[in-house]
């Protein structure tokens, strides 16, 4: 939704898959600690949700920036 959305408009969006992404990483983390997850699969998950994370952390950024120019 966010992607066709004003900078101004599409901050809370991009907030709040950041913070469901922290919530999936967090319960993935649980899961690896209670056996449910095996360690190659846990890294394997990781990785792709750290790409996930850097990708929607520019994305905040970029919109911070043309909400904030300097």
């Amino acid at each position: 939704m966010a992607s066709q959305l004003k900078p101004d408009k599409k901050l809370p969006y991009i907030q709040r898959a950041s913070l469901k992404l922290d919530t999936l990483k967090f319960f993935m983390q649980v899961a690896w600690e209670s056996d449910a997850l095996d360690n190659k699969k846990y890294i394997e998950l990781s990785e792709h949700l750290e790409d996930v994370g850097n990708q929607i952390g520019g994305w905040l950024k970029d919109t911070l920036k043309k909400l904030n120019p300097a």
